[in-house]
């Protein structure tokens, strides 16, 4: 019996597996049982090399991601990430001369490890969590100033801990870890990230604005000049009472600030110490700040609304240096259009003072931004961003938002022409520029190369359906795909409403040229250009993209299957050009 069975077994193995090479055979020589697109053209011969043999390698490495994400330089300059741009895998062994610094007094830093982690989250209300890597340049730089807050802040309802993330790589993913230093902040064992500057006072400011009243009181000199002291800077109303409607708009107003704490007061002493006449109608509001423009008054309603704007466009210096640190103020202030000039610290010397006297007729409604191009870590990444080529001070107006235009300053930095760009910037009069390599002399290859000069000429002619790549030359998914898309555009090379076409989107810029990553393919269809295009999100074969563009197309075409003679002709006369 037992020997039936073993019999019945190997013959029902013997049966699946012949019927399963039947249906793989029948595959390989049924073109009909492969590509086929919605109307049942045999697409086959697409996928097949040219000289007529059967083609059984993949077009491209199957384990490589959809796309290439901007890295280094290339990154969207608004969306740039500078708080966990340096997260790496170190290339090197770790040595104990890359920890941090001894000389640091971080007594008041608890050390959370697998084991201790869940129980102190839990155990306290308020906590503030970095996970830090010991050969981390950034960690290293906050490591003096998280210590100096912690201290600060010892006696307060919260308390600031640390995660070595190399020795608690466990629990560096348990908290989706993707950069160093990453900080996170639990309240009652919730978690959101801390996205501030890092600097003691930043920090210190924050906690206290998620930990303690929204509105602090003054009622003494000793505490006013506490506060003035202390802080770089500060908002002061001066109301009729510490209780009431006026109190609570401050209050709301003061949620939605996280760098700046609110102090209210209804002692005339104290007002006149915050630079408020003791005789002003009430409620009167001040922001002060230990900078060149130390005293900004609100003058419109006082509301929360009214409050917040006046805050978020006041509360940055007239100019503003970038840096990791105000890079998050400057794009998540409510003013969008930025004023930058691109200097090196030596040259800046000279056109500064005239810059700071334009930022002056602007305040409220411009930003202005002095990006030092001598600065290796973070101001040649933004002037490369912005072609920014030489030593001479250049100024660039950029609309800090979605659409990302740029604006060239292309005249002698004086106050009078400062003024009459930002008065055109402002009035939307000027022209925007975009970057664009030179127009190729011979563009009558099967792929036609775009710029940005040439893109409306090409892309946007109604009369044509048209694909279009937009690539990195540095982007290996990019150099993958790159025989696929000739190959592509070889086949439908004599269909005259189709363009297959090719842009390098570090060189070259178009409004209706948006990439997301590397590669990035767009379809744009006839006589519906002035609407966005449509992102190509198909598998990356010959096959997956005709059919898209047959979909899409607004132009019906056929093509045509060549003949394996026409095939061997067509590459004859290939390799008889290559050898002219």
């Amino acid at each position: 019996m037992a020997n039936q069975l073993v019999i019945v077994f190997f013959l029902s193995t013997f049966l699946i597996l012949a019927h399963f090479t039947s249906l793989s055979q029948s595959k390989q020589t049924n073109p009909s049982a492969g590509a086929l697109d919605d109307d049942g053209e045999d697409l086959s011969f697409l996928e097949e090399p040219e000289d007529g043999t059967t083609s059984t390698e993949p077009l491209l490495d199957p384990d490589l991601p959809d796309f290439d994400e901007f890295s280094g330089d290339e990154d969207d300059f608004e969306n740039y990430n500078y708080e966990d741009d340096d997260f790496e895998v170190p290339s090197h062994d770790y040595k104990e001369e890359d920890d941090f610094s001894e000389s640091i007094d971080d007594k008041d830093v608890i050390v959370l490890t697998e084991s201790n982690f869940t129980d102190f989250v839990e155990s306290n209300r308020f906590v503030m969590v970095e996970f830090y890597a010991p050969w981390c340049g950034h960690c290293k730089a906050l490591a003096p100033e998280y210590a100096a807050a912690a201290t600060e802040l010892k006696g307060q309802p919260v308390v600031l801990a640390k995660v070595d993330a190399q020795e608690e790589n466990d629990l560096a993913e348990t908290y989706e870890v993707q950069g160093f230093p990453t900080v996170l902040f639990f309240v009652d064992g919730v978690h959101k990230p801390y996205l501030g500057q890092r600097t003691k006072d930043a920090i210190v400011t924050w906690i206290k604005k998620k930990t303690g009243p929204a509105v602090y009181n003054i009622t003494t000199a000793e505490d006013a000049e506490k506060v003035l002291t202390s802080e770089d800077k500060v908002v002061l109303a001066y109301l009729n009472s510490l209780v009431g409607p006026e109190s609570d708009e401050l209050a709301a107003a003061s949620k939605l600030d996280d760098d700046v704490n609110f102090y209210q007061t209804v002692d005339p002493n104290v007002a006149k110490l915050f630079h408020i006449n003791p005789d002003v109608k009430r409620p009167a509001l001040v922001l002060l700040k230990k900078d060149a423009e130390k005293v900004t008054y609100h003058d419109g309603l006082f509301d929360k609304s009214a409050i917040k704007e006046f805050v978020f466009a006041n509360k940055l210096p007239l100019v503003t240096t970038f840096s990791r640190e105000s890079a998050t103020l400057i794009f998540e202030s409510p003013i969008k259009k930025q004023v930058l000039l691109f200097a090196t610290s030596n040259a800046s010397t000279k056109v500064f003072p005239t810059f700071v006297d334009a930022a002056k007729l602007f305040k409220g409604k411009l930003i202005f931004v002095y990006v030092e191009l001598d600065n290796e870590d973070v101001g040649k990444p933004v002037g490369d961003y912005f072609g920014i080529t030489g030593d001479a001070p250049q100024v660039i107006g950029y609309t800090g938002n979605d659409d990302g235009k740029k604006f060239v300053f292309d005249q002698d930095l004086t106050f009078e022409n400062l003024k009459a760009f930002g008065e055109g910037f402002l009035e939307e009069k000027l022209k925007a520029f975009y970057k664009s390599d030179s127009i190729p002399e011979n563009n009558d290859g099967d792929v036609k190369i775009v710029v940005g000069n040439n893109f409306d000429d090409i892309v946007l002619d109604e009369s044509k359906d048209v694909l279009l790549e937009i690539y990195a030359p540095w982007c290996g998914h990019c150099q993958a795909l790159e025989p696929t898309y000739n190959k592509l555009a070889k086949h439908l090379h004599d269909i005259d409403s189709l363009v297959i076409a090719k842009m390098d989107g570090t060189t070259n810029e178009h409004p209706k040229a948006k990439a997301e990553g590397y590669p990035t393919i767009l379809f744009y269809p006839a006589g519906n250009k002035t609407v966005d295009p449509i992102t190509v999100d198909v598998d990356r074969t010959v096959v997956a993209l005709y059919k898209f563009m047959k979909k899409h197309a607004s132009v019906p075409f056929n093509l045509q299957k060549p003949t394996y003679n026409d095939a061997k002709e067509s590459s004859e006369i290939d390799q008889k050009d290559e050898l002219r």
